[in-house]
């Protein structure tokens, strides 16, 4: 596992791990965006995959990220070569973690209820339950982004 801490892709001082989760999560509400269109264009089943399989993929990929953190030291070690406070970067990740957490739950609510109602009978509930999920998904990218910045930019 040591292609993880080898120099990242993006031109920061961030290891390669990093890079990757970065740009998949930069790219998650895209990815999310793609899908709803499926279910816009009425391609119902293969929205219903993608959802699920967009789900999947960001549990493994934070699964992933964890791992890295773990292994590199946790996030002393990573905090150390920013030039920011460290206080700031901390509470600026405590905020990140609540916005993620809050995503993961939400996400699991969305597709719970898609999955034990038909959609297409509460189109309303699932729609409300959707754009409440994707504000969430954008706020965990958005907040992800500047937790890399502050650490591996700054």
């Amino acid at each position: 596992m040591e292609y993880m801490f080898e120099t990242g892709f993006l031109g920061t001082r961030a290891p390669f791990f990093m890079d990757t989760v970065t740009l998949i999560v930069a790219l998650l509400p895209l990815l999310i965006a793609l899908a709803v269109m499926l279910a816009k264009m009425g391609h119902y089943k293969a929205h219903k995959l993608a959802q699920l399989i967009l789900f999947i993929v960001s549990v493994i990929v934070v699964g992933y990220f964890e791992y890295g953190v773990r292994l590199g030291g946790g996030f002393e070690t990573f905090v150390q070569d920013s030039s920011l406070n460290h206080n700031f970067i901390f509470y600026f990740l405590i905020f990140h973690i609540l916005i993620a957490l809050i995503t993961l739950y939400s996400w699991i609510r969305t597709i719970l209820f898609a999955l034990n109602n038909n959609p297409l009978e509460h189109a309303q509930r699932h729609k409300a339950l959707a754009k409440l999920t994707i504000l969430w998904i954008i706020a965990t990218a958005i907040t992800g982004i500047g937790v890399y910045l502050l650490l591996f930019v700054f």
